[in-house]
């Protein structure tokens, strides 16, 4: 039975063909970025796909386009549809899906249920289930193994039965409908055709929800904004920094409305004092900021906040507003992320634009074999140097590895940024 009180999530669904569940979504064809773009500026707090492939070859096209998706998205992305074996839910897993969800009703899914939760995590695998029976059959596998469970139509009694949190989809056609639900139900996500459609803004809906007496998935303070150190203006100075690369992107100022608007939806909300109005960041330029975190200094008087840009933060076009250099003294500037990326763009510059007489050229025209023997042999030179008690060998050696690792992410499509999501994922 379910004790804790649960704060839905809003999911929009979408597919190959879901017929009563969402919209649809181009796994083949139309701008995959355009529409997933819209997604992230409605207000979602995830994306349900469904993968309703019928061959080997449109299953692994949909699993490339999830993956894109995955990379786009600025919220979480479970997947349903074809999962037929344990290699299905490690494709999805692997590109990027927060959940992979097995079919209740499909013997052949139940019975490797167990496998991928012990190997995956139960929070990354998920049952869809509309029939009690189905759940009934396999409630001791799923209340084991399951870290969600979705009820793709009514099932009666079930958000009661069970344990594990329950996302539903409805048919409702209205806010009003989709109020009703999210006011009666003790449930952990909804989605459905309303939810899904790309003229909803499903953050405003969660703020009238919340006005409404709903308790919803949005950020809430720790510190409470009458506790800030405001101007006699009531404003707060905002520090805003890239939040994987922690580079300062900009500076503005929030009031109290902007700053709870910005909590509520997830995106950066400003206060223009020469405007006197509040600004969203990026609706007109489309560059927004995606809120990961907000933190106050010492005497409360400043916020910084960490946020993924897209595009430009600047109104010139540049992706820092600080790009103009004043004053500098020599240092040693080896910041690993920066560093690898520097290299990385190096090597992709001259797999773009062949320089006579470079080594990394030479790989990259000799091949995929040469590469990965390179590879193997600056990995076994790792272990030989790891054996000695100089540790000045193994660093070459391990520099030497890295940089032949990432000649070969180049030639695979394979980003720095790919690596470090999937470790973070994990």
């Amino acid at each position: 039975m379910m004790t804790n009180d649960l704060i839905p999530s809003l999911y929009i669904a979408a597919g190959t063909a879901v017929t009563g569940f969402g919209s649809t979504m181009p796994f083949g064809t139309g701008s995959l970025t355009e529409l997933t773009a819209v997604y992230n500026e409605s207000g979602a707090d995830g994306l349900l796909l469904f993968d309703l492939s019928d061959t080997d070859a449109s299953h692994d096209l949909s699993i490339s386009r999830i993956k894109e998706v995955c990379a786009l998205a600025q919220m979480p992305v479970m997947a349903a549809g074809r999962v037929n074996r344990v290699e299905d839910v490690k494709k999805l897993l692997y590109a990027g899906c927060a959940k992979a969800i097995l079919n209740g009703s499909k013997e052949t899914n139940m019975a490797f249920l167990a496998e991928v939760s012990k190997r995956f995590g139960r929070d990354k695998i998920g049952v869809c289930i509309s029939r009690k029976e189905d759940y009934d059959r396999h409630r001791e596998e799923i209340e084991a193994y399951a870290g969600l469970i979705l009820m793709l139509s009514p099932v009666e009694g079930l958000t009661e039965a069970t344990s594990v949190p329950v996302m539903t989809c409805t048919l409702a056609e209205s806010e009003e409908e989709v109020m009703a639900i999210l006011a009666q139900q003790r449930l952990a996500g909804v989605t459905g055709p309303y939810l899904s459609r790309t003229d909803v803004k499903l953050s405003e809906l969660k703020l009238r929800a919340s006005e409404a007496g709903i308790s919803m998935n949005v950020m809430v303070s720790a510190v409470p904004w009458s506790e800030f150190k405001v101007t006699e203006n009531g404003l707060m100075n905002v520090v805003v920094q890239d939040y994987q690369t922690g580079e300062v992107l900009m500076v503005a100022w929030m009031n109290e409305e902007s700053y709870n608007r910005t909590l509520m939806t997830g995106k950066m909300t400003y206060y223009s004092r020469s405007r006197q109005e509040l600004w969203l960041k990026g609706e007109t330029s489309g560059h927004y900021q995606y809120v990961k975190s907000l933190a106050v200094d010492c005497d409360r008087d400043a916020i910084l906040a960490r946020v993924d840009q897209i595009g430009a933060a600047c109104h010139t076009g540049n992706r820092s507003c600080f790009f103009t250099p004043l004053a500098e003294k020599p240092c040693d500037d080896t910041d690993p992320t920066r560093v690898f990326t520097s290299v990385y763009d190096v090597i992709m510059d001259r797999k773009a634009h062949p320089k006579e007489g470079s080594y990394t050229n030479y790989l990259f025209d000799k091949g995929i074999d040469k590469i990965l023997k390179k590879v193997g042999e600056e990995n076994t030179e790792i272990i030989i140097a790891a054996k000695n008690p100089d540790p000045e060998e193994i660093k070459y050696e391990i520099s030497d590895y890295l940089y032949h690792l990432m000649v070969l992410m180049a030639e695979r499509g394979v980003t720095w940024d790919d690596v470090t999501r999937e470790l973070a994922r994990r």
